[in-house]
Protein backbone atom coordinates (compact mmCIF):
# COMPACT_ATOMS: atom_id res chain seq x y z
CA UNK A 1 0.00 0.00 0.00
CA UNK A 2 1.16 3.51 -0.82
CA UNK A 3 0.75 6.35 1.72
CA UNK A 4 -2.53 7.62 0.29
CA UNK A 5 -4.02 4.15 0.02
CA UNK A 6 -2.82 3.33 3.51
CA UNK A 7 -4.42 6.45 5.02
CA UNK A 8 -7.69 5.79 3.20
CA UNK A 9 -7.75 2.19 4.39
CA UNK A 10 -7.04 3.27 7.96
CA UNK A 11 -9.84 5.83 7.85
CA UNK A 12 -12.34 3.39 6.39
CA UNK A 13 -11.36 0.73 8.92
CA UNK A 14 -11.84 3.21 11.75
CA UNK A 15 -15.31 4.12 10.48
CA UNK A 16 -16.32 0.46 10.08
CA UNK A 17 -14.76 -1.28 13.09
CA UNK A 18 -14.69 1.48 15.71
CA UNK A 19 -17.49 3.85 14.76
CA UNK A 20 -19.91 1.18 13.55
CA UNK A 21 -20.72 2.81 10.23
CA UNK A 22 -22.05 0.71 7.36
CA UNK A 23 -20.19 0.13 4.11
CA UNK A 24 -22.78 2.20 2.28
CA UNK A 25 -22.26 5.15 4.67
CA UNK A 26 -18.49 4.89 4.23
CA UNK A 27 -18.87 4.72 0.46
CA UNK A 28 -20.97 7.90 0.45
CA UNK A 29 -18.41 9.72 2.60
CA UNK A 30 -15.43 8.78 0.44
CA UNK A 31 -17.21 8.95 -2.90
CA UNK A 32 -16.57 5.32 -3.87
CA UNK A 33 -18.71 2.21 -4.32
CA UNK A 34 -19.53 -0.05 -1.39
CA UNK A 35 -17.72 -2.81 -3.26
CA UNK A 36 -14.57 -0.68 -3.17
CA UNK A 37 -15.06 -0.21 0.57
CA UNK A 38 -15.38 -3.98 1.04
CA UNK A 39 -12.14 -4.58 -0.92
CA UNK A 40 -10.30 -1.93 1.10
CA UNK A 41 -11.46 -3.44 4.39
CA UNK A 42 -10.36 -6.90 3.26
CA UNK A 43 -7.00 -5.49 2.22
CA UNK A 44 -6.63 -3.77 5.61
CA UNK A 45 -6.95 -7.14 7.32
CA UNK A 46 -4.61 -8.86 4.84
CA UNK A 47 -1.92 -6.20 5.33
CA UNK A 48 -2.22 -6.39 9.14
CA UNK A 49 -3.53 -2.83 9.31
CA UNK A 50 -6.50 -4.27 11.19
CA UNK A 51 -6.18 -7.16 13.60
CA UNK A 52 -9.34 -9.04 14.45
CA UNK A 53 -9.15 -10.86 17.76
CA UNK A 54 -11.92 -13.05 19.18
CA UNK A 55 -11.71 -13.15 22.96
CA UNK A 56 -13.89 -15.03 25.41
CA UNK A 57 -13.43 -15.44 29.17
CA UNK A 58 -10.54 -17.75 29.99
CA UNK A 59 -12.82 -20.24 31.72
CA UNK A 60 -14.81 -20.85 28.51
CA UNK A 61 -13.61 -22.73 25.42
CA UNK A 62 -14.97 -21.20 22.21
CA UNK A 63 -13.43 -23.73 19.80
CA UNK A 64 -14.80 -26.79 21.58
CA UNK A 65 -18.16 -25.08 22.04
CA UNK A 66 -18.53 -24.41 18.33
CA UNK A 67 -17.25 -27.85 17.30
CA UNK A 68 -19.66 -29.60 19.66
CA UNK A 69 -22.59 -27.44 18.57
CA UNK A 70 -21.94 -28.19 14.91
CA UNK A 71 -21.31 -31.91 15.42
CA UNK A 72 -24.53 -32.57 17.35
CA UNK A 73 -26.72 -30.00 15.60
CA UNK A 74 -27.43 -28.16 18.86
CA UNK A 75 -28.66 -24.60 19.20
CA UNK A 76 -26.29 -23.46 21.95
CA UNK A 77 -23.24 -25.13 23.51
CA UNK A 78 -21.08 -23.61 26.24
CA UNK A 79 -17.96 -25.58 27.19
CA UNK A 80 -16.30 -24.54 30.43
CA UNK A 81 -12.77 -25.45 31.42
CA UNK A 82 -12.71 -28.56 33.60
CA UNK A 83 -12.09 -27.79 37.24
CA UNK A 84 -10.33 -31.05 38.08
CA UNK A 85 -7.50 -33.15 36.71
CA UNK A 86 -8.21 -36.22 38.82
CA UNK A 87 -8.36 -39.68 37.26
CA UNK A 88 -12.14 -40.05 37.59
CA UNK A 89 -12.66 -36.40 36.66
CA UNK A 90 -15.55 -35.77 39.01
CA UNK A 91 -16.97 -32.44 37.76
CA UNK A 92 -17.85 -29.51 39.97
CA UNK A 93 -21.66 -29.12 39.66
CA UNK A 94 -21.45 -25.69 41.25
CA UNK A 95 -19.10 -24.46 38.51
CA UNK A 96 -21.28 -25.83 35.70
CA UNK A 97 -24.35 -24.46 37.49
CA UNK A 98 -22.88 -20.96 37.45
CA UNK A 99 -22.20 -21.20 33.71
CA UNK A 100 -25.71 -22.57 33.20
CA UNK A 101 -27.16 -19.65 35.17
CA UNK A 102 -25.45 -17.17 32.85
CA UNK A 103 -26.79 -18.99 29.78
CA UNK A 104 -30.30 -19.17 31.21
CA UNK A 105 -30.21 -15.48 32.03
CA UNK A 106 -29.43 -14.85 28.38
CA UNK A 107 -32.01 -17.21 26.88
CA UNK A 108 -35.09 -16.59 29.06
CA UNK A 109 -37.38 -13.82 27.80
CA UNK A 110 -40.25 -12.04 29.48
CA UNK A 111 -43.36 -14.20 29.48
CA UNK A 112 -41.50 -17.50 29.16
CA UNK A 113 -42.43 -20.52 31.25
CA UNK A 114 -39.23 -21.96 32.70
CA UNK A 115 -39.14 -25.62 33.72
CA UNK A 116 -36.55 -26.95 36.17
CA UNK A 117 -35.86 -30.66 36.62
CA UNK A 118 -34.11 -32.29 39.57
CA UNK A 119 -30.31 -32.43 39.41
CA UNK A 120 -27.31 -31.19 41.36
CA UNK A 121 -26.22 -28.95 38.49
CA UNK A 122 -29.68 -27.44 38.00
CA UNK A 123 -29.99 -26.79 41.73
CA UNK A 124 -26.61 -25.00 41.74
CA UNK A 125 -27.69 -23.16 38.60
CA UNK A 126 -30.79 -21.81 40.32
CA UNK A 127 -28.72 -20.74 43.31
CA UNK A 128 -26.37 -18.83 40.99
CA UNK A 129 -29.13 -16.93 39.18
CA UNK A 130 -28.79 -13.18 39.60
CA UNK A 131 -31.24 -11.82 37.04
CA UNK A 132 -34.14 -13.19 34.99
CA UNK A 133 -36.92 -11.46 33.05
CA UNK A 134 -40.42 -11.89 34.51
CA UNK A 135 -41.41 -15.51 33.88
CA UNK A 136 -43.33 -18.40 35.40
CA UNK A 137 -41.22 -21.20 36.91
CA UNK A 138 -42.50 -24.78 37.15
CA UNK A 139 -40.90 -27.89 38.64
CA UNK A 140 -40.59 -30.72 36.10
CA UNK A 141 -39.82 -33.61 38.46
CA UNK A 142 -40.52 -34.69 41.99
CA UNK A 143 -37.80 -34.45 44.61
CA UNK A 144 -35.01 -36.92 45.31
CA UNK A 145 -35.90 -37.02 49.00
CA UNK A 146 -39.08 -35.44 50.34
CA UNK A 147 -37.22 -34.61 53.54
CA UNK A 148 -34.75 -32.41 51.65
CA UNK A 149 -37.27 -30.65 49.40
CA UNK A 150 -36.50 -27.25 50.88
CA UNK A 151 -32.84 -27.65 49.89
CA UNK A 152 -33.42 -29.22 46.49
CA UNK A 153 -35.59 -28.75 43.43
CA UNK A 154 -38.44 -27.07 45.32
CA UNK A 155 -36.06 -24.42 46.57
CA UNK A 156 -34.56 -24.11 43.08
CA UNK A 157 -38.00 -23.30 41.66
CA UNK A 158 -38.68 -20.80 44.42
CA UNK A 159 -35.28 -19.18 43.92
CA UNK A 160 -35.72 -18.79 40.14
CA UNK A 161 -39.23 -17.37 40.62
CA UNK A 162 -37.98 -14.93 43.24
CA UNK A 163 -35.23 -13.68 40.93
CA UNK A 164 -37.66 -13.25 38.04
CA UNK A 165 -40.55 -11.93 40.09
CA UNK A 166 -42.83 -14.55 38.54
CA UNK A 167 -45.05 -17.34 39.82
CA UNK A 168 -43.59 -20.57 41.24
CA UNK A 169 -45.23 -23.96 40.77
CA UNK A 170 -43.32 -26.51 42.88
CA UNK A 171 -44.06 -30.21 43.25
CA UNK A 172 -44.10 -31.50 46.82
CA UNK A 173 -43.75 -35.19 46.02
CA UNK A 174 -41.00 -37.80 45.67
CA UNK A 175 -39.71 -38.40 42.16
CA UNK A 176 -39.87 -42.20 42.48
CA UNK A 177 -42.85 -44.04 43.97
CA UNK A 178 -43.22 -47.74 44.92
CA UNK A 179 -45.71 -48.43 42.12
CA UNK A 180 -47.63 -46.80 39.29
CA UNK A 181 -50.90 -46.70 41.26
CA UNK A 182 -49.33 -44.52 43.96
CA UNK A 183 -47.80 -42.30 41.29
CA UNK A 184 -51.17 -41.92 39.55
CA UNK A 185 -52.83 -40.97 42.85
CA UNK A 186 -50.24 -38.28 43.51
CA UNK A 187 -50.51 -36.88 40.00
CA UNK A 188 -54.23 -36.38 40.61
CA UNK A 189 -53.64 -34.23 43.70
CA UNK A 190 -54.54 -30.60 43.14
CA UNK A 191 -51.11 -28.99 43.59
CA UNK A 192 -49.26 -31.58 41.52
CA UNK A 193 -51.95 -31.62 38.83
CA UNK A 194 -51.68 -27.82 38.58
CA UNK A 195 -47.93 -28.08 38.01
CA UNK A 196 -48.45 -30.79 35.38
CA UNK A 197 -50.87 -28.51 33.52
CA UNK A 198 -48.00 -26.08 32.98
CA UNK A 199 -45.79 -28.71 31.31
CA UNK A 200 -47.33 -28.03 27.90
CA UNK A 201 -46.69 -24.30 28.37
CA UNK A 202 -42.98 -24.61 29.15
CA UNK A 203 -40.88 -22.73 26.59
CA UNK A 204 -37.43 -23.39 28.08
CA UNK A 205 -36.29 -26.16 30.41
CA UNK A 206 -33.11 -26.95 32.32
CA UNK A 207 -32.26 -30.60 33.01
CA UNK A 208 -29.40 -32.69 34.35
CA UNK A 209 -27.94 -35.94 33.01
CA UNK A 210 -26.70 -38.94 34.98
CA UNK A 211 -24.80 -42.04 33.92
CA UNK A 212 -26.03 -45.41 35.19
CA UNK A 213 -23.72 -45.86 38.17
CA UNK A 214 -23.69 -45.13 41.90
CA UNK A 215 -23.40 -41.48 42.86
CA UNK A 216 -23.79 -40.29 39.26
CA UNK A 217 -27.48 -41.07 38.71
CA UNK A 218 -30.10 -40.06 41.26
CA UNK A 219 -32.57 -42.63 39.98
CA UNK A 220 -29.94 -45.41 40.12
CA UNK A 221 -29.36 -44.65 43.78
CA UNK A 222 -33.09 -44.63 44.57
CA UNK A 223 -33.64 -48.19 43.30
CA UNK A 224 -32.89 -51.45 45.07
CA UNK A 225 -30.21 -53.89 43.89
CA UNK A 226 -32.56 -56.11 41.87
CA UNK A 227 -34.15 -53.13 40.12
CA UNK A 228 -30.76 -51.65 39.25
CA UNK A 229 -29.61 -54.95 37.77
CA UNK A 230 -32.85 -55.29 35.81
CA UNK A 231 -32.50 -51.92 34.12
CA UNK A 232 -28.78 -52.44 33.59
CA UNK A 233 -29.64 -55.62 31.69
CA UNK A 234 -31.69 -53.49 29.31
CA UNK A 235 -28.55 -51.58 28.35
CA UNK A 236 -29.17 -48.36 30.27
CA UNK A 237 -26.37 -45.86 29.66
CA UNK A 238 -27.98 -42.62 30.81
CA UNK A 239 -30.77 -41.12 32.88
CA UNK A 240 -32.44 -37.74 32.54
CA UNK A 241 -35.46 -36.67 34.58
CA UNK A 242 -36.16 -40.35 35.43
CA UNK A 243 -36.12 -41.36 31.75
CA UNK A 244 -33.62 -44.07 30.82
CA UNK A 245 -31.66 -44.29 27.55
CA UNK A 246 -29.34 -46.82 25.95
CA UNK A 247 -26.09 -45.76 24.28
CA UNK A 248 -27.87 -45.01 21.00
CA UNK A 249 -30.31 -42.64 22.69
CA UNK A 250 -33.28 -45.05 22.60
CA UNK A 251 -35.58 -44.99 25.62
CA UNK A 252 -35.58 -48.20 27.65
CA UNK A 253 -37.30 -49.24 30.88
CA UNK A 254 -40.41 -47.20 30.19
CA UNK A 255 -42.18 -48.93 33.07
CA UNK A 256 -39.98 -46.95 35.45
CA UNK A 257 -41.52 -43.72 34.20
CA UNK A 258 -44.94 -44.92 35.24
CA UNK A 259 -43.72 -44.90 38.86
CA UNK A 260 -42.19 -41.44 38.63
CA UNK A 261 -43.44 -37.91 39.10
CA UNK A 262 -41.77 -36.31 36.11
CA UNK A 263 -42.41 -34.55 32.83
CA UNK A 264 -43.11 -37.07 30.09
CA UNK A 265 -40.50 -37.51 27.35
CA UNK A 266 -43.06 -36.56 24.70
CA UNK A 267 -43.69 -33.27 26.45
CA UNK A 268 -39.97 -32.62 26.76
CA UNK A 269 -39.65 -33.12 23.02
CA UNK A 270 -42.22 -30.38 22.40
CA UNK A 271 -40.40 -27.79 24.53
CA UNK A 272 -38.64 -25.35 22.15
CA UNK A 273 -35.46 -25.08 24.25
CA UNK A 274 -34.14 -27.83 26.54
CA UNK A 275 -30.78 -27.04 28.13
CA UNK A 276 -28.85 -29.94 29.64
CA UNK A 277 -26.14 -29.28 32.23
CA UNK A 278 -23.62 -32.09 32.76
CA UNK A 279 -19.88 -32.65 32.55
CA UNK A 280 -16.93 -34.88 33.38
CA UNK A 281 -15.36 -37.87 31.63
CA UNK A 282 -17.53 -40.33 33.56
CA UNK A 283 -20.67 -38.70 32.17
CA UNK A 284 -19.50 -38.28 28.56
CA UNK A 285 -21.13 -41.49 27.33
CA UNK A 286 -24.37 -40.62 29.11
CA UNK A 287 -24.38 -37.08 27.71
CA UNK A 288 -23.86 -38.47 24.21
CA UNK A 289 -26.73 -40.91 24.67
CA UNK A 290 -29.14 -38.18 25.75
CA UNK A 291 -28.03 -35.91 22.90
CA UNK A 292 -28.75 -38.75 20.47
CA UNK A 293 -32.26 -39.08 21.92
CA UNK A 294 -33.19 -35.73 20.39
CA UNK A 295 -34.70 -34.40 23.62
CA UNK A 296 -32.01 -31.78 24.26
CA UNK A 297 -31.39 -28.68 22.13
CA UNK A 298 -28.57 -26.98 24.07
CA UNK A 299 -25.75 -28.08 26.37
CA UNK A 300 -23.54 -26.74 29.13
CA UNK A 301 -20.57 -29.04 29.73
CA UNK A 302 -16.83 -29.02 30.39
CA UNK A 303 -13.71 -29.69 28.35
CA UNK A 304 -13.26 -33.20 29.79
CA UNK A 305 -16.65 -34.33 28.50
CA UNK A 306 -16.43 -32.29 25.30
CA UNK A 307 -13.24 -34.01 24.13
CA UNK A 308 -14.89 -37.41 24.41
CA UNK A 309 -18.18 -36.24 22.91
CA UNK A 310 -16.33 -35.00 19.83
CA UNK A 311 -15.18 -38.57 19.15
CA UNK A 312 -18.71 -40.06 19.38
CA UNK A 313 -21.35 -40.50 16.72
CA UNK A 314 -23.73 -37.52 16.87
CA UNK A 315 -26.96 -39.17 15.69
CA UNK A 316 -29.97 -36.83 15.31
CA UNK A 317 -29.80 -33.04 15.12
CA UNK A 318 -32.61 -31.94 17.48
CA UNK A 319 -32.19 -28.18 17.49
CA UNK A 320 -32.47 -28.06 13.71
CA UNK A 321 -35.75 -29.97 13.78
CA UNK A 322 -37.49 -28.00 16.53
CA UNK A 323 -39.23 -24.63 16.50
CA UNK A 324 -37.05 -21.63 17.24
CA UNK A 325 -37.92 -20.31 20.75
CA UNK A 326 -38.18 -16.78 19.36
CA UNK A 327 -41.11 -17.90 17.21
CA UNK A 328 -43.12 -19.25 20.15
CA UNK A 329 -45.89 -16.87 21.34
CA UNK A 330 -45.42 -15.71 24.93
Amino acid sequence: MGPAELMQAAAMARRFYLEGKSKIQIADEFGVSRFKVARVLESAVEHDLVRIEIRVPAELDADRSDALRARYGLRHVVVAESTTDTADDTPDPEHLGEVGAELLGELVAEGDVLGLAWGRSTIHMAAALRELPPCTVVQLTGVYDAGTAERGSVEAVRRAAAVSGGEAHPIYAPMLLPDSATADALRAQRGIAAAFEFFDKVTIAAVSIGSWEPGISTVHDMLNKDEREHYASLGVAAEMSAHLFDAMGRRVGRDLGERCITVEAERLRRIPEVVAIAGGRRKAEAIGAVLRSGLVTSLVTDTAAADLLLTQSPGVRPALERADPDSVPR
